[in-house]
């Protein structure tokens, strides 16, 4: 089965199945980083034909579902186009998760979206 093209971001990338969100979270074998607003928690599995993701702002921080649903928009662009640093692995299972409770500028969202998946890069 072809990959998905680097310059988009489809629905089979997206992080659906209760199981594969439960293992993500509750598996020994995930790892997490933390790079302020965002907290970054990565597995790798074998039965993956593509990297899947997972993009979640909290009530907690973000009262206003207008707030959040922008958040989830500069998270997703800036992993739409910087998927490519992780490109060559297609076996990964990733989560975003906002942890500030103010809406960041769409630069800095994206810088760090860059400095996570550079690091992930690096583990792997």
């Amino acid at each position: 089965m072809p990959t998905a093209n680097v310059q988009t971001l489809c629905r089979k990338e997206r992080i659906k199945s209760k199981i594969l969100i439960d293992k993500l979270f509750n598996d020994g074998n995930s790892r997490a980083m933390t790079v302020f607003p965002l907290r970054f928690v990565y597995v790798t599995n074998e039965s993956n034909e593509t990297n899947n993701i997972l993009i979640s702002v909290p009530k907690r921080y973000m009262k206003h579902a207008v707030d959040r649903n922008k958040v989830k928009r500069q998270i997703r662009e800036a992993y739409r186009k910087n998927k490519d640093i992780i490109a060559d692995r297609n076996d990964i299972s990733m989560a975003f998760i906002w942890i500030d409770n103010k809406i960041q500028n769409t630069g800095v969202v994206e810088s760090k979206v860059k400095k996570l998946l550079h690091q992930l890069s690096e583990r792997l």
